[in-house]
């Protein structure tokens, strides 16, 4: 390989462009238009923009990937993780025109990715596991059947994602269908596909992994585990490794699991098996993600491995660094930095970062993809950067985290920084009476009252104006972004228009306000109809995560915002008469 396109924007692309350089090969970025000045662009030996706003016009888009591709003379290709990562449709096109795919084979990916299929390799090799439907349902009424046959609760899960979309946990009977179809829609808007399957759940589990390296030499390798149960809508937040308050039995049956379902996919490159173990004791398989994991980087904290170099490494044909499970070198903790509001429920807060003073020191490691000046776009995941600490010991490791939270400073929109500033000060997560975090301690347990934020600085126009000029008899695209033209486009507006606006501005006791800056995805209701206090009436979607809107009063709604436009938080959708 000499020059290798990344197929991903962030902090993964900015991950993946360092360890480029490291290795000796050059890097491609690729960017949407909200991205044009973003910090991967910045940082890679040459960067292409994908003409578009949206997921599917852009980083999903395998067409002007390849495209991309083509033009810039890569050999390779890293898709990194979320969008592309995982498909295997994508996988065998990149190998088609004559790239090197930096992860496993489009084989792999397929039975692996299917979680389905995946189940039924993990029974072969005798890996544990909770019931579940044998093929995906194809419909809310199967889902229903499950329910009533193994009882709740049930979980929902995308086929073929990963990183907690398309996943829907019911509790009760009359939320199964309308979960069902939510998980669906997350589904196709995130991986192209809505094909789902239901499984037992396991309340108040933990979420263990194992990270797995393969070549293509014959060599599985299980660089060691991770805990990653703390968690908010199936989005990990906290990750640590290895795992704390494992016995050597369960750790070494979660290696061994790992270990055989891998060499039975035949698996190369690095992947991470997923695992759940219940307050009893009970180890569950979860998943294989077959790709590079966020939380990576706590592992190379442990083992003093690179695993994007690794990575590198395989798909040049090498063998890996490493024959065995490396010793751990100490403890790390990895810190989601969201771009969202613990104090109002986790909302996600798009807009411009005014402020990024990040810590330093002894033990600290910052994996960024922001940076004072950047703005966060609504239309992409809300990760703006991995916060990595490392002790010699997990006591040491927290004393060291403390230290960097309280330097780290963020304005402009809001950030979970308050809330892992209190979780570790939690006596649940410190464990000195045990461990008792689990996949949804911060809905069920996590009572420390939390500030919301104050309001997000509105985000500004991120989109491009296109045109075509000629430079020395050449045709050039010219792209310039909308802030600059603003000043020249008037004010003249159909009064009409101008008057819907003015409603949805006034203060309102029956106004339904937009409680995220997001999409408005769909209407429940009608025009007119007459709607009861509490009823869900829209759905939103922001940073890939969906919000229900409830009517604030009982009464008559007329809606004043179309299906797919970009709404900012607080902006009055309807109003209820």
């Amino acid at each position: 390989m000499s020059k290798v396109l990344i197929a991903n924007r962030g902090e993964i692309a900015v991950r993946i462009a360092r360890a480029c350089a490291d290795y000796g090969v050059k890097s491609v970025a690729v960017y949407a238009d909200a991205d044009l000045d973003a910090l991967h662009v910045r940082l890679a030996d040459e960067a292409h923009g994908l003409h578009g706003d949206s997921p599917a016009d852009t980083y999903l888009d395998m067409a002007k990937l390849l495209d991309v591709a083509r033009r810039s003379g890569a050999d390779a290709l890293h898709p990194g993780y979320g969008f592309l990562s995982e498909s295997a449709v994508f996988a065998q096109a990149v190998i088609d025109a004559g790239l090197v795919w930096i992860g496993p084979s489009p084989q792999t990916i397929a039975r692996l990715g299917d979680k389905v299929e995946a189940r039924r390799i993990a029974l072969q090799v005798g890996a544990p596991l909770v019931a579940g439907t044998p093929d995906p349902v194809k419909s809310a009424r199967e889902v229903l059947d499950f329910a009533q046959q193994h009882g709740l609760p049930i979980i929902i899960k995308a086929a073929h994602g990963g990183g907690g979309r398309g996943m829907k946990i019911a509790w009760r009977m009359d939320e199964v269908e309308e979960l069902y179809h939510s998980a669906v829609r997350e589904a196709v808007t995130a991986f192209g596909r809505g094909e789902c399957f239901v499984e037992q759940f396991l309340d108040r589990p933990r979420h263990i992994e194992a990270q797995v390296l393969a070549d293509t030499h014959g060599q599985v390798v299980v660089l060691g585990t991770r805990d990653c149960s703390l968690q908010r809508r199936n989005q990990k937040l906290v990750e640590e490794a290895p795992a704390p308050f494992l016995s050597d039995d369960q750790r070494a049956s979660i290696h061994e699991a790992a270990r055989n379902i891998c060499a039975a996919a035949a698996y190369v490159s690095a992947g991470t098996v997923e695992f759940l173990l219940s307050g009893n004791g009970v180890i569950s398989f979860l998943e294989v993600n077959t790709r590079l994991q966020v939380e990576h980087t706590v592992t190379e904290q442990v083992t003093g491995l690179d695993l994007v170099i690794e990575q590198l490494r395989v798909a040049d044909g090498l063998r890996l660094s490493v024959s065995e499970t490396p010793a751990s070198l100490g403890h790390a903790l990895e810190f989601r930095i969201n771009a969202e509001d613990p104090g109002r429920g986790f909302l996600p807060t798009p807009g411009p970062v005014l402020r990024f003073d990040a810590p330093s020191g002894p033990g600290v490691r910052l994996d960024s993809g922001v940076q004072a000046g950047s703005v966060v776009p609504g239309s992409f995941d809300s990760l703006m950067a991995k916060l990595i600490v490392t002790g010699a010991t997990r006591e040491q490791a927290l004393a060291r985290a403390r230290r960097a939270l309280a330097e780290f400073q963020i304005e402009g929109l809001a950030s979970v920084l308050p809330f892992h500033r209190a979780v570790i000060e939690h006596a649940d997560f410190i464990g000195s009476d045990g461990f008792k975090v689990h996949t949804r301690w911060i809905e069920s347990d996590f009572a420390e009252p939390l500030a919301a934020a104050l309001r997000a600085q509105p985000a500004p126009d991120t989109a491009l104006l296109r045109t075509s000029l000629e430079i020395d008899g050449r045709r050039v695209s010219l792209g310039l972004p909308a802030l600059l033209l603003q000043g020249l486009a008037g004010v003249a507006q159909a009064g009409s228009a101008a008057q819907v606006q003015a409603e949805r501005q006034a203060p309102d006791p029956g106004a339904v306000t937009a409680p995220i800056a997001g999409k408005l995805l769909a209407w429940k209701v009608g025009e007119g109809e007459r709607v009861v206090e509490g009823e869900v009436i829209a759905i939103m979607e922001a940073m890939k995560m969906e919000m229900q809107v409830t009517a604030p009063r009982s009464g008559s709604i007329r809606l004043l915002a179309a299906e797919g436009q970009s709404q900012t938080q607080g902006a009055v959708l309807a109003r209820i008469d």
